[in-house]
């Protein structure tokens, strides 16, 4: 039999769950400081300790399952609640399908553990988690905001070496830590090693009783100061690679803007302060012109700042873009970058993209989230439409269109349109080194997606976005955290136009060098470096996530593998 003992109450599944739901949170507070990034190193803890007490008592599926799942819906909502002020069910589904989806690599992980042993399923959870991440970076209903070495953007002086790792690297760093700081508590506080009430049934008690004979046989468990050693030495390595760090390339003066339009009651019309879309124009030319200088080489807009809704093929007949064309002309020498919503034709429906719509009167057309750059004066609008698009919100997985078609919801049915490469706006003929990479808001926490910039040759990241969709809330915090780690990845400045939101500029080693205060009509200006030196991130990608990937196709395909002859044993020992 399994000896028992009184289960205590930080023993208690559910205690568990929120001690970890509330550690994993302090990584993501609501106004980010690196003092609360090391919670991310013990935030796993509770949750491993959960596990193993469920395992022990010889926890049906569904406990374990339902334990599992109130720790990671209390992680979600705890930290991306605020998703709720854009679109109240998009942020439903960020909290509850979220914590659904990361379930997988959980229970993946108990599948293998209890098919290959303690050995092989410990190794297995960081390596079906980072293969996780991986995936939630591609597909359709990508929401990475939650993957763990973002948890370090409040601290970006501890994770320079992400030029070589990316911020999965980051990921590999928590996991390792939490599982030596797990093997290091079972070691050293012996009240922790309670055996739970027996099951139920013999089955359960014996599945029980082979964890704990498969636990005794650990070789080596580390001490306390093994777990401290690993998160000391990267930090050690991150502080010297900072050191001997350069800001690299030539210099550009940029100006960026915050016209200040509140998008629920000013910006958009219809909004119950509605400002005339002729005034929003008047205010962001005459914010650029108070920060203009002759050395002054680009001007960067917000996200939407100009909303109309502008087709692409007669867009040079409106009269805003006439406007715009002869403010560039009063101020020669300098390209102006622009958030706005466009919208592009197709001849038929063959040559229509899958997220096309179609009116009797129109034809087949898209709308886009776009990108606007206007190197000269004269120069023919280069385009740009944002191609990570927020689900639910900006794009409806395929599999759901033909549902939610049916369904009135009072508005467009539909995702909005985007492109599959990364462009990189030409260099103006006064400023050689200048070329501009577009990254439109919820764009910037994808370091693989900011990576290919650099590789098609662009010089300077130029984020824009409308940040009061969040209202004031940690979600416009986070963001702007998130673009100093994209920083240190690509090593290249980023130039911040945020509308209500932060507007400013990071350097190369992922610093805030100039930052305007929110809520307040203002724009910045600040001289930018062009680095055109490519990192090894930035070059080879995600390494870590692919390879995560492989392993962990290998590591269930094994641990199914003997499973089942594991199976036909027993069956094969009884029928003897």
């Amino acid at each position: 039999m399994i000896p028992t003992a009184k289960t205590s109450l930080w023993q208690r599944p559910a205690v568990l769950a929120v001690l970890g739901a509330l550690l994993l949170w302090g990584g993501w507070a609501p106004w980010p400081t690196a003092w609360l990034a090391p919670l991310l190193f013990i935030g796993w803890v509770p949750y491993l300790l959960m596990e193993r007490q469920l395992t022990l008592a010889g926890a049906r599926k569904g406990r374990v399952f339902a334990s599992t799942y109130l720790f990671l819906v209390l992680w979600n909502a705890l930290t991306t609640w605020w998703v709720s002020y854009a679109e109240l069910t998009a942020g439903i589904a960020a909290v509850v399908l979220n914590a659904l989806l990361m379930c997988l690599p959980l229970m993946a992980f108990r599948q293998t553990k209890k098919r290959l042993g303690n050995r092989w399923g410990y190794l297995s959870l960081p390596i079906y988690w980072i293969a996780f991440e991986q995936l939630h970076l591609h597909w359709d209903i990508t929401w990475p905001w939650l993957t763990l070495g973002n948890g370090f953007a409040a601290a970006p002086q501890w994770v320079q070496w992400y030029e070589y790792t990316g911020f999965l690297g980051g990921s590999v760093w928590v996991w390792t830590v939490n599982l030596l700081f797990f093997q290091a508590l079972l070691k050293r506080l012996p009240n922790l090693m309670y055996r739970a009430q027996p099951a139920n049934n013999l089955a359960e008690t014996a599945a029980a009783a082979a964890h704990v004979i498969d636990e005794s046989a650990f070789e080596w468990q580390p001490s306390f100061r093994t777990p401290v050693f690993f998160i000391l030495l990267p930090i050690a390595a991150s502080y010297l690679i900072s050191a001997a760090y350069q800001e690299k390339g030539p210099t550009a003066e940029v100006v960026a803007v915050q016209p200040n339009f509140d998008p629920y009651v000013e910006k958009f019309e219809g909004g119950a302060k509605f400002v005339p879309y002729d005034e929003q124009l008047t205010r962001l030319l005459s914010l650029s012109a108070q920060q203009l200088t002759p050395q002054t080489r680009l001007v960067i807009w917000p996200e939407t700042a100009l909303e109309e809704a502008y087709w692409e093929n007669t867009i040079e007949s409106n009269p805003k873009i006439r406007r715009i064309r002869e403010w560039l002309t009063r101020h020669p020498g300098v390209a102006l970058l622009t958030g706005i919503t466009t919208i592009g034709s197709y001849p038929n429906k063959e040559a229509a993209s899958e997220t096309a719509r179609y009116r009797d009167d129109l034809g087949y057309y898209d709308i886009f989230n776009t990108g606007a750059y206007f190197a000269a004066p004269t120069a023919p609008i280069a385009f740009y439409h944002k191609s990570r698009l927020v689900p639910g919100v900006e794009k409806v997985p395929p599999i759901l269109v033909s549902i939610v078609s049916h369904i009135d919801l009072g508005g467009t049915v539909g995702s909005v349109g985007s492109q599959a490469e990364r462009t990189v706006y030409a260099a103006p003929a006064n400023a050689p080194a200048l070329r501009v990479a577009p990254v439109i808001c919820y764009e910037s926490i994808y370091g693989d997606f900011l990576s290919e910039y650099a590789r098609n040759g662009a010089t300077l990241l130029a984020l824009f976005t409308n940040d009061a969709w969040w209202h004031d809330s940690p979600g416009y915090r986070q963001l702007l955290s998130y673009g100093q780690l994209r920083c240190i990845e690509t090593r290249r400045d980023l130039a911040r136009s945020a509308n209500t939101g932060f507007t400013g500029f990071i350097n190369q080693r992922g610093e805030i060098t100039r930052r305007e205060p929110a809520w307040i009509p203002t724009a910045s200006r600040a001289t930018v470096h062009l680095n055109d030196e490519v990192t090894f991130y930035a070059r080879y990608g995600e390494l870590i996530g692919r390879g995560a990937q492989l392993l962990a196709v290998l590591l269930l395909g094994f641990a199914i593998v003997r499973g089942w002859q594991d199976k036909r044993r027993r069956t094969t020992s009884h029928m003897a």
